[in-house]
Order: C-alpha cells, then sequence, then structure tokens
C-alpha cells in the first residue's frame, strides 16, 4: 500500500506485498482495531475493493484530485478520482479487498479484510477525518445540507482539500466541489485506491490471504 499523507498525519506504512510479515501486520490490526493508530491505505498502486451495508458520515465534501500508482510493470500512472471525505463516519458491515495477480507458484492472492458487522452501532467501524479516493461508487445515497462550492476555498461542512494535494497539483484548488452537512449511503460498493483517515477503530477486525481471486461481495 502506498502511503500517502493528509492532516499531517503519516502512518508508518501498511504495505500488502505478498506477506514479508504476516506477524508485524497482525499486530498493525490490533492496534487499528483498539483506535491506537492514524491508518492510510494504498495498495501498491493497485485499486482495492470496498463494499459495506451502509456508511453514515457528518461534515461531508468532495472534490476531484489525481492519484499516482504504478502498473503491473512498475511504470508510474495517474489515476482521476472523487475524493470523498466526511468530519467523522461510521461504517456497518465494512469488507475491503485486493487481488494481487501473478504471484510466483501461487497465481493470484487476495487479502480480505472485514470489521463492524454489528447493528450495534458501537461496534461498527469508526473513523474521524476520514478520505476515500473513489474510482468508482455504486450506492443508494441520501444527502442533507447539500451544495457545491469551489474544492480550495468554500468547503466549510467537511474537511477540506489538503495543502499536500494543492502543492503537488493532485487536486485543483478553483475546481468544482460539493459537500453536505451529513450523508447516508446505503449498499455500498466502490472502488477505491486510497483511504486515510486520521482515526480508524475497525471492532470484530478479520484479515485472512487467500489463493485465487476473491473480492468483497
Amino acid at each position: 500500500m502506498e502511503s500517502q499523507v493528509r492532516g499531517g498525519t503519516r502512518w508508518k506504512r501498511f504495505a500488502v506485498v505478498m506477506v514479508p510479515s504476516v506477524a508485524a501486520t497482525a499486530a498493525i490490526g490490533v492496534a487499528l482495531a483498539q483506535g491506537a493508530l492514524a491508518a492510510s491505505f494504498s495498495v501498491s498502486g493497485q485499486s482495492f475493493k470496498v463494499t459495506a451495508d451502509s456508511l453514515h458520515g457528518d461534515g461531508f465534501s468532495q472534490y476531484g484530485a489525481i492519484d499516482q500508482g504504478y502498473t503491473l510493470a512498475g511504470k508510474s500512472a495517474m489515476h482521476p478520482v472523487a475524493v470523498s471525505a466526511f468530519n467523522t463516519a461510521r461504517i456497518k458491515n465494512m469488507c475491503q479487498s485486493v487481488v494481487t495477480p501473478n504471484v510466483p507458484v501461487l497465481g493470484s492472492v487476495s487479502l480480505q479484510l472485514t470489521a463492524g458487522n454489528s447493528s450495534d452501532e458501537a461496534k461498527q467501524v469508526h473513523a474521524e477525518n476520514l478520505y476515500i479516493d473513489v474510482e468508482d461508487l455504486g450506492a443508494d445515497a441520501t444527502f442533507k445540507g447539500i451544495d457545491i462550492g469551489v474544492a480550495g476555498g468554500d468547503l466549510s461542512k467537511g474537511p477540506k482539500m489538503k495543502p499536500g494535494e494543492v502543492s503537488q497539483q493532485r487536486a485543483n484548488p478553483y475546481g468544482f466541489a460539493q459537500q453536505a452537512t451529513s450523508a447516508d449511503l446505503t449498499g455500498v460498493s466502490q472502488r477505491a485506491w486510497a483511504t486515510t483517515a486520521g482515526t480508524f477503530k475497525l471492532p470484530g477486525l478479520h484479515m485472512k490471504l487467500m489463493a485465487g481471486t476473491h473480492e468483497c461481495p
């Protein structure tokens, strides 16, 4: 996972490069489940799939940007994304998966992470200052207090565009953006290039590696 810096927080990179250290990864997973670490996920230049039964977010903003990734041949590639940002978010039954193809001997290998599968809101996934760099999104959505603005200056209801993104010319500070006081999404299925949060609490965290292609349903 290629680490990014948002909100002044740099996390020790959580990289899925085919299991060099399962024990270290498990320890990081436990810390995340306890809400002890800030988190930054981006998967070795690959997009990854995220699904959820529902997502409730307060303080929503969204704007366009460019993420840098890599092809399977290791060449740099740029990817247009819509950055969805939330001051706080609660996610029920979250699943995140990434498939790494062409692993010697094994072929494709999948990593799947699940958390927050509970009707009790206290046991669902909670995040603060959450940013999701989305390539494709499907959901039923309800927004309250929605309006449009300019990414670099008019966003006030949710997290603003980060200075690092502007200085690296990954987003247009004068480009179109939208915001809302709250957002409710159900039946969420999205393809993302990066997820970043100031804090990410994952109750009931379960992570597994599997041979073959096993994406989140």
